[in-house]
C-alpha cells in the first residue's frame, strides 16, 4: 500500500491551492527559508547537483533552492504539484513529479541531496517515508528534515495546550472545506496574532520570550500565520516525534552525522547517507 493518507493528500492540495505563497513577500520569504536551512551544507551544492524537494506543496523552497543546482525534482503526491508548476514556469532545471516517496520514479542511490519540510509527519509511515527518501541518496548526501516536534524541549504546560488544541483539531478538520478555511483564519487572528504581538513588544523591552507560545510569528506577517494555522488545524493526520526518536529512525534509514538546529522551529534535523 502507498504509504500516504488520502484525506491528508487531498487536505492539502487543498491548502496550497488556497495559500499559494505569491502574497509571501521575498523578505520573508528569505527569512523563513534561513530558518529551515539554517544547519543545511549548502558548501556539498555545486552547479552539477542533482536533489529533491519530497512533499513540495507550493514550490516555496524550491524557489530559492533550485537556482544553486543543476537540477531539481519536485514532488508531491496532492494537486499541488499544479501549483508548484505554476509558480516555478520560469525555472527550466525542475521536473515535476506527481507522486508519495515511496513510488516516485527515481533511481536509488542518483541524488546529491534532498529535503522534506513538513511533509513527513503527515504520513502513516514516517520512518518508512525516511527511508524512502534516504534510498535516493548517494553515499554522503545530505537530507535535511522538518518534523513536528513533542515539546520535548518545552515547560509541561505546552503539551497541556496542544492536547486541547489537538481536540479542535480533530473537530477542525472534518468541516467542509470553505469553512474549515474560515475557522483556521479566525484562528490565526484571535490566537496567533495577539500572542506573535505580544510576544514582540515583550521582546522590544528585553523580556525573553521563547517560552511564550507562539512567540515563533512574532516577526512573521498574518499571511503567514493564515498559512500555518491551516496547516496545523486542517490537517486529518498530524504526528510528533522527540529528538530522540527523530535521531532513531533516521539512523534506522542509513543516514549518519545527525545535526539538529537548536532553534525553532523544532526540530529541524540533518544527515548524510551513509
Amino acid at each position: 500500500m502507498s504509504n500516504v493518507d488520502p484525506k491528508t493528500v487531498s487536505s492539502f492540495g487543498n491548502e496550497w491551492n488556497d495559500f499559494d505563497q505569491c502574497k509571501m513577500l521575498d523578505i520573508e520569504s528569505q527569512k523563513v527559508f534561513n530558518e529551515y536551512f539554517s544547519i543545511f551544507p549548502f558548501n556539498l551544492l555545486t552547479s552539477d547537483s542533482e536533489g529533491f524537494d519530497m512533499g513540495c506543496g507550493s514550490g516555496r523552497w524550491a524557489r530559492l533552492i533550485a537556482p544553486k543546482v543543476k537540477k531539481l525534482h519536485c514532488i508531491d503526491p496532492s494537486s499541488a504539484i499544479e501549483v508548484a508548476r505554476k509558480n516555478l514556469s520560469d525555472f527550466n532545471n525542475i521536473v515535476f513529479h506527481e507522486s508519495s516517496a515511496d513510488e516516485v520514479l527515481l533511481s536509488k542511490h542518483s541524488q546529491d541531496f534532498g529535503y522534506s519540510l513538513g511533509v513527513l509527519h503527515h504520513v502513516p509511515d514516517t520512518e518508512k517515508a525516511i527511508k524512502s527518501c534516504s534510498d535516493l541518496l548517494k553515499k554522503g548526501a545530505p537530507l535535511l528534515l522538518y518534523l513536528y516536534y513533542k515539546f520535548d524541549n518545552r515547560p509541561f504546560f505546552y503539551k497541556i495546550i496542544w492536547s486541547i488544541s489537538d481536540v479542535f483539531r480533530h473537530l477542525i478538520y472534518h468541516l467542509p472545506f470553505r469553512i474549515r478555511r474560515l475557522v483556521t483564519d479566525i484562528i490565526a487572528m484571535i490566537v496567533y496574532f495577539p500572542l506573535a504581538k505580544i510576544s514582540r513588544i515583550l521582546e522590544l523591552l528585553g523580556v525573553n520570550v521563547s517560552d511564550i507560545p507562539l512567540s515563533y510569528y512574532k516577526d512573521h506577517t498574518f499571511y503567514t500565520m493564515r498559512t500555518d494555522s491551516r496547516d496545523r488545524f486542517g490537517t486529518p493526520l498530524e504526528k510528533r516525534f522527540t529528538k530522540s526518536q527523530i535521531e532513531k529512525m533516521m539512523k534506522n534509514s542509513n543516514l549518519e552525522n545527525i545535526l539538529f538546529s537548536d532553534k525553532a522551529p523544532y526540530w529541524c534535523v540533518v544527515g548524510t547517507k551513509v
